[in-house]
């Protein structure tokens, strides 16, 4: 894990009306970081992450991506810096086959003459050779995501965040929905981005989660920063008492 700073948020504060959704958080995560956010509902993680993801304006407060201050106004904003969300939804097509959700919107083209065609021969390669790096195992880049478990299904959802060279992935309850078979492979798969430099911020309820995969966890209460620690110097007893906005 490296020391330089790929993402930082910096005295976040975002209003709705008269109701203060988070007030003053500071965040930070460096490369091949995994970082847990912790905190009951309400406590303002949702709203950071979609701050940081651009999908909402911070209200006061900076965001710093590599060390340069940055505006966002849109989700596409943090994409083209590198960072990307995958949802508690997934937001997958099930109708559609693994390699078109990766790419949708994003397919690779070949110029025929003055026109572009979809690229298919090419789109299955490039599926198959990220689903390989990321040690994803699917019968075939053709086969449609309705057909997949609900962990292969959350494995094509990282998949496809991390199809365009992401920095930063950032993760809303990733193992939430799935068998307990299915939450190993995908924590593997958490630490298989870690290995290869991404970072990752991951948003769960679930402590073993966290202390399966994360090198740090802070907890949001009330919206605002109440902890954060190197999952080594704390305990589950402790963080969840972080959680009901408890310190010893």
């Amino acid at each position: 894990m490296s020391e330089e700073i790929v993402l930082e948020a910096q005295s976040i504060s975002k209003f709705f009306g008269t109701i203060t959704a988070l007030n003053d958080v500071n965040l930070k995560i460096t490369k091949g970081e995994v970082l847990g956010v912790v905190g009951d509902n309400g406590a303002g993680k949702s709203t950071l992450m979609k701050v940081l993801s651009g999908l909402y304006k911070q209200s006061e407060g900076s965001l710093f991506f590599s060390g340069n201050k940055v505006n966002l106004n849109s989700p596409r904003d943090s994409q083209n810096l590198g960072l990307e969300m995958v949802y508690q939804d997934l937001a997958l097509a099930g109708n559609l086959p693994i390699g078109d959700n990766i790419f949708l919107g994003r397919e690779p083209v070949k110029k025929v003459g003055p026109f572009n065609f979809l690229d298919h021969t090419k789109r299955k390669q490039l599926t198959e050779e990220h689903l390989a790096k990321l040690k994803i195992n699917v019968k075939s880049a053709d086969q449609k995501v309705e057909e997949l478990s609900g962990g292969q299904r959350q494995a094509v959802a990282i998949a496809r965040a991390t199809a365009f060279n992401a920095k930063i992935v950032i993760m809303d309850e990733p193992t939430a929905a799935l068998a307990v078979k299915e939450v190993g492979k995908v924590l593997d798969l958490i630490l298989n981005l870690k290995s290869l430099g991404v970072s990752v911020i991951v948003i769960s309820h679930r402590m073993d989660d966290i202390f399966s995969v994360c090198d740090r966890v802070m907890a949001l209460f009330q919206g605002t920063n109440f902890a954060e620690s190197l999952l080594k110097d704390t305990s589950r007893d402790e963080v969840i008492g972080w959680i009901m906005g408890k310190k010893d």
